[in-house]
């Protein structure tokens, strides 16, 4: 009685410790004056200034536009590599999977610094197209990961199977092992879009004239003191992301209940 009492307050107290800081990000973005320590009163005049200002809401939709763009690009291109890594034997497979790690592990002002200088040997002007790329090639990797186990729990059997009874390689690709992967390529297209949200330091290298995100609008504003309205914009997107993943367990709990109901 006594250890579970103990594993559930150590359960708690982790929680907390956790998500205490954006418990007070989201309290104070509430607050009626610009104090990031002292409560002056209810308002909501930081969320009114949020859709007024026009650098943040620019940097917004940069953040959004190419967040959803590399997501896509790079759970697309990954999906097809992780495929294709998985029917690869012997020690080729584990070169590929090696090579695949490097991006993950490096840190990431060396891949910034190597993109920079790619774009700058290839003459590609900086820009949204350069922060784009820099994004997909940065969250591939995270796809591939996030797909393989998938395809290792899969059975290797059953395309070969909808092959037999007369499938196209293609059309068992899209009915048989696209649905049975579906989760990983969820979790990897999610992990993209969090991975290119939350990224700095490759975004920084790799931007434009004109073009910025989240992160380096921030940045910007550390300098001079933070605005209370990157602290209501916070706020929605954490509720954002809560609801998103609500969303998508519950969708994930049909699937299984729908699997077991047909078994």
């Amino acid at each position: 009685m006594v250890s579970r009492v103990f594993k559930k307050l150590y359960i708690y107290l982790t929680l907390l410790f956790l998500y205490a800081p954006i418990i007070v990000l989201i309290v104070f973005s509430f607050n009626d004056t610009k104090s990031r320590g002292k409560w002056s009163g209810f308002s909501l005049r930081w969320y009114k200034d949020l859709f007024t200002n026009d650098s943040i809401l620019k940097a917004l939709y940069y953040t959004v536009a190419i967040a959803i763009l590399s997501a896509i690009i790079s759970t697309i291109i990954g999906t097809i590599a992780a495929i294709g890594i998985h029917g690869i034997n012997g020690i080729g497979k584990k070169i590929i999977l090696n090579l695949n790690y490097l991006p993950v592990l490096n840190p990431d002002i060396v891949t910034a610094v190597s993109l920079m200088a790619l774009f700058k040997f290839i003459g590609i002007e900086f820009g949204f197209l350069t922060m784009l790329l820099s994004h997909i090639t940065f969250c591939i990797p995270y796809v591939i990961l996030s797909i393989l186990p998938k395809l290792k729990q899969m059975n290797k059997h059953l395309a070969e199977a909808a092959m037999d009874l007369g499938a196209t390689p293609m059309y068992a690709l899209r009915k048989v092992v696209i649905p049975e992967i579906m989760p990983g390529i969820f979790t990897g297209a999610l992990m993209a879009f969090t991975l290119s949200i939350d990224d700095f330091v490759i975004s920084f290298f790799n931007k434009g004239a004109g073009v910025t995100n989240l992160s380096i609008e921030v940045y910007s504003m550390a300098r001079l003191g933070i605005n209370p309205v990157i602290n209501a914009l916070s706020s929605l997107m954490f509720v954002g992301s809560i609801g998103l993943l609500l969303f998508i367990n519950k969708r994930n709990g049909k699937s299984i209940k729908k699997k077991g109901g047909v078994i």
